[in-house]
């Protein structure tokens, strides 16, 4: 049982092109921008950098999210020099098959659908929450859930999990022009936000922009689970603000920059992938900051930290009801419905992407990835991951686990960030389009700080991970193993070599032949 073998490039561009399991190749270099700006600029741009500036960062927000998107930079180069080498279905899962072996692609795969799965149906609630929102402001009471039997059904995910469901099966090329039209509506309203957020601001709130560390309440056996596994590992005394408080801030703030890896799963559906992917990605990226910026620029402009601090759950609203500006909020709201739209779609689309990749290999039931003759696209899966999300957002309390997404995409980006060295030490005949400058020394970093946000993640998360990861080895010896096209070969060519050997009845001969297996 070797664990570690790994799945040639030429293999699974091969398989890619399997009959009856193909993709259409129909996205452009604008498409991949407009989808990374989709996934990444959600209801999030108007909460995540009030709660990082009130809890961990002030003013220096700012840099957490410039650490938070140098982090996701560094990692995105690597996700590119693999898509233009093996520009196929599944990403990190895809990557780390063919670098470092099978049960550590099971392990990457597995966590994608962690992340992907927990954020569409975190997403997809939080969707019919704002939706109910909207229509407050407007004047119409329309709860965002309705009690059947004792349980709280939230109608809005499962609303919006059925529209992209249907559009994602009628073809990834039609849902894209969908989402190009949502997007590019968001960004007018965060630009609008950004520009009004301007007029109120106030140099001195800037001041102090790294403020003093100071200690939180004491610990106890709840607030051990809350503080930082960082925190928890050292002993070191929890607190907030300071210099440590500009990275806890970048390890909340990378939940707006999860998403380019998802654009990456895309690879075997994108026209000429070795100039689309580079340019689709980094363009999004560098849009997606600078958007970001400008936002926490203009909330900690607008009002000191210390009054966002004041406020139970801090966000862009916040800030514009202090300076007396309550008519933004209806724009937020609005913008926070259209920003978690195209969200729930690029979302879904990449789960189904990562399941078909591992179902292709056996390590998932073979059926999943099957595609329509018509459509080309994965519809019952699609079909089956919008339904098995919209039951988890519409029926369960999901949110609870919304940092198990970061920990899950961190957890891809250490391993793709590693198998790039892997790559080019097995692989030195590859010339992708696209290659991680600077040698070695990229890719390491990246690690680095992909691991250390992770250690900035609540000890809690952690203990979810591991049980996540439990639950995946235990399916993947259960299943996965036994049913691995991978496996299935290895054994054919075992066979073969037993046989060999019991007809040349050379015990040496077998050995060495199935060395070489």
């Amino acid at each position: 049982m070797n664990l570690f073998r790994t799945k040639s490039i030429e293999q699974s561009i091969a398989d890619a092109d399997e009959p009856g399991r193909k993709l259409k190749r129909s996205l452009s270099t604008w498409d991949l921008m407009i989808m990374g700006v989709a996934v990444a600029v959600g209801a999030g741009i108007f909460s995540v950098g009030a709660k990082a500036a009130a809890n961990f960062a002030g003013p220096a927000v700012t840099i957490s999210f410039a650490v938070a998107a140098v982090t996701c930079a560094l990692a995105i180069m690597c996700y590119a020099e693999f898509a233009t080498a093996i520009p196929v279905a599944g990403s990190a899962y895809v990557f780390t098959y063919a670098t470092m072996g099978e049960v550590l692609a099971w392990i990457i795969g597995w966590n994608l659908i962690l992340e992907l799965f927990t954020a569409a149906a975190v997403i997809a609630k939080y969707w019919g929450i704002y939706l109910s929102k909207v229509f407050g402001l407007m004047g119409v009471d329309m709860p965002p859930a309705v009690n059947l039997g004792g349980v709280d059904l939230y109608w809005g995910a499962f609303l919006i999990v059925a529209v992209f469901t249907v559009l994602l099966v009628l073809g990834t090329k039609l849902s894209a022009r969908v989402g190009n039209i949502f997007t590019l509506i968001k960004i007018g309203v965060v630009l609008f936000v950004i520009v009004v957020g301007f007029t109120y601001v106030k140099v001195a709130n800037y001041t102090p922009f790294v403020p003093d560390s100071v200690p939180t309440a004491a610990s106890d056996g709840a607030n051990v689970l809350k503080q930082s596994f960082f925190g928890f590992l050292t002993g070191a005394v929890p607190a907030q603000y300071g210099a440590l408080g500009i990275f806890a801030g970048a390890a909340l703030v990378f939940f707006a920059f999860i998403g380019f890896d998802v654009v990456a799963t895309s690879a075997e559906e994108v026209k000429n992938p070795q100039k689309t992917l580079p340019r689709g990605i980094f363009g999004g990226l560098a849009l997606v900051t600078l958007l970001y910026i400008l936002v926490s620029l203009a909330l900690t402009g607008m009002v000191p930290y210390t009054q966002l601090a004041e406020a139970e759950s801090p966000t862009l609203t916040t800030a514009f009801e202090a300076v007396g500006n309550t008519d933004a909020a209806k724009v937020i709201a609005f913008g926070s419905l259209i920003g978690l739209t195209t969200v729930i779609m690029v979302l879904l689309m990449g789960l189904a992407r990562v399941v078909l990749a591992m179902s292709r290999d056996g390590l998932l039931p073979r059926a999943l990835s099957r595609t329509s003759d018509k459509h080309a696209t994965p519809a019952r899966l699609q079909i089956i991951c919008g339904t098995a999300v919209a039951l988890v957002a519409g029926l369960t309390n999901v949110d609870l686990l919304e940092e198990m997404i970061n920990i899950g995409t961190l957890s891809a980006f250490v391993m793709v960030s590693l198998g790039i060295l892997v790559l080019r030490k097995k692989r030195p005949d590859l010339k992708p389009a696209f290659r991680v400058p600077f040698g070695k020394v990229l890719p390491v970093l990246s690690a680095v700080l992909c691991l250390y946000l992770m250690t900035n993640l609540a000890v809690e998360t952690w203990i979810f991970f591991a049980i996540w990861l439990a639950i995946g080895i235990a399916i993947y010896f259960a299943y996965g193993q036994r049913h691995s096209r991978l496996n299935e070969k290895f054994a054919d060519a075992r066979e073969a070599v037993s046989g060999k050997a019991m007809a040349s009845g050379s015990a040496h001969g077998d050995e060495d032949d199935l060395s070489k297996v």
